[in-house]
């Protein structure tokens, strides 16, 4: 049970704890669509890193959806998922010499998406655990 009521409006119960605030849903929904799209990262590198920021972020319903799985990974995702453990244990105040590691694999680009990603999933996810958002039984 969440810590507050869910809402009528929305079609998860994510959405439904933002609902109360509709505009902050339908704009939070709008961000996470661009972010969660396919653009100069893909889907399933984006999965994996979220799926490793949901092990340390402490939102129960984004724990459900599963762990990283080491087997999808190749290059890019496995140095996506590499600087998602250095954020998650540095929280912002990342070495320079971790950029540099992402600079032989990631374009600047890809840099400020995989970033931008990392910072909207972890605001979502900790949403979740403030809110106790647990998984939708199924």
């Amino acid at each position: 049970m969440a810590r507050i009521t869910l809402s009528e409006i929305g079609s998860s119960s994510f959405q439904r704890l933002l609902g109360h605030n509709q505009l902050v849903m339908e704009k939070w929904n709008d961000l996470g669509e661009v972010l969660e799209a396919e653009g100069f990262l893909s889907y399933q590198l984006k999965e994996q890193v979220r799926r490793t920021l949901a092990q340390e972020n402490g939102c129960e319903y984004c724990k459900a959806k599963g762990r990283p799985d080491p087997r999808l990974f190749d290059e890019k995702v496995s140095v996506a998922v590499g600087f998602t453990e250095a954020f998650l244990s540095y929280r912002g105040n990342m070495p320079l010499a971790v950029f540099h590691v992402l600079n032989d694999t990631f374009n600047e680009k890809e840099i400020s998406e995989l970033c931008a990603y990392i910072c909207f999933t972890t605001a979502s996810q900790f949403f979740g655990a403030i809110t106790g958002l647990k998984p939708d039984p199924s």
